[in-house]
């Protein structure tokens, strides 16, 4: 499996049932302080939703979802959630939450097309968070200050986690360093997107990339993503675009940055319209999340999802995702791990 990477001389820091209990802390604490520092509540989410609604996040826009039909409702096909940016917002508004408060949920999701690598599952655990915002509050200074308070918790999980286990040192630098993903471009114009991830967050620690979707200088987008929850494509004073972003960590274990949430503010009606036209795919005002965010029934919201296992992973110093989440894998690249000293659960 040459996409493994293997740590020479590995050694996890707990053993698998430290570790269990360990990931048990790590949720605890860290759910708590970010539900604090955004003023979220905890809701019920789906594990799927109905094929047609337009409520499943279609990620970068290529990836299949799950399916399944429903025998007593005529075979109608459900769909197995990817992400919940969509739902989220659509609860939102059920529940009426006022402006500067917000929901957070467990995420369960199978994603079937993920090419798998010591980061990357078909099962995907998230803290899928949304929360209700006004319109002054659309800009990227509201956006960094959202990014900060929850690097802030993360920290705080990282220090009250050494303190219980002191064998695990804390890495991650105090701040996150800003930067857009054309600025990010232009300091590496002969490196691909990946490279760069890597380069930035290797210098800096912790990196937000902002803008993500929208094209580049040269054409190019530095990532894909779908046209109808971030705001990826807002002008400014600047020239740059964009009102979402990536934050990635430098992980030093396996030489190598590795992100940890995807979010932004979320489209209006204007960016909705835009987007949509930019990527051909406006027969989707006809579904019935797109009809609610036009007819004006959708709150603005700002949201997110942060991986559980991927935080997991990092905190506890392992090389493998597959060592703090249960999830299927090659039988090859088991081997590999099992002879690397790299223990999947």
């Amino acid at each position: 499996m040459s996409k493994l990477i293997k740590p020479e001389g590995y050694t996890p820091a707990l053993d698998l049932q430290q570790t269990e209990l360990a990931i048990k802390k790590i949720k605890d604490c860290f759910l708590r302080d970010l539900s604090s520092e955004l003023r979220l509540r905890r809701v019920t989410a789906p594990l799927f939703v109905l094929k047609g609604l337009g409520l499943n996040d279609d990620l970068n826009g290529v990836e299949r979802p799950v399916t399944f039909p429903i025998k007593c409702m005529g075979d109608a096909t459900a769909e197995i959630v990817h992400s919940l940016a969509k739902w989220k917002r659509n609860t939102l508004a059920e529940y009426h939450v006022p402006n500067g408060y917000g929901i957070v949920t467990d995420m369960n999701a199978v994603r079937a097309d993920e090419e798998l690598d010591n980061i990357h599952s078909i099962y995907v655990d998230q803290w899928d968070w949304e929360r209700t915002m006004v319109r002054e509050d659309r800009n990227l200074s509201f956006l960094r200050k959202t990014v900060d308070r929850i690097w802030g918790a993360i920290l705080r999980t990282e220090y009250y986690l050494g303190e219980m286990y002191p064998q695990l040192h804390p890495f991650l630098p105090e701040e996150v360093f800003f930067i857009h993903s054309e600025e990010l471009r232009r300091l590496y114009p002969t490196l691909t997107p990946k490279e760069r991830e890597h380069a930035i967050c290797k210098e800096h620690g912790a990196v937000f990339i902002i803008g993500i979707g929208g094209k580049l200088g040269d054409g190019e987008v530095h990532d894909n993503r779908a046209p109808d929850y971030d705001d990826w494509s807002t002008p400014n004073e600047d020239g740059f675009e964009g009102l979402n972003g990536d934050l990635l960590v430098w992980y030093p274990l396996l030489n190598r940055s590795i992100e940890l949430s995807s979010m932004g503010i979320r489209v209006d009606v204007e960016a909705l319209n835009r987007q949509l036209a930019l990527q051909g795919k406006e027969e989707r005002k006809q579904l019935f999340f797109h009809q609610r965010l036009l007819s004006g029934e959708l709150p603005l919201s700002i949201g997110g999802g942060l991986g559980q296992s991927r935080l997991c992973m990092i905190l506890l110093h392992k090389a493998h995702i597959g060592e703090t989440q249960a999830s299927i894998w090659p039988d090859a690249m088991r081997a590999e791990c099992r002879a690397a000293g790299i223990a999947l659960i």
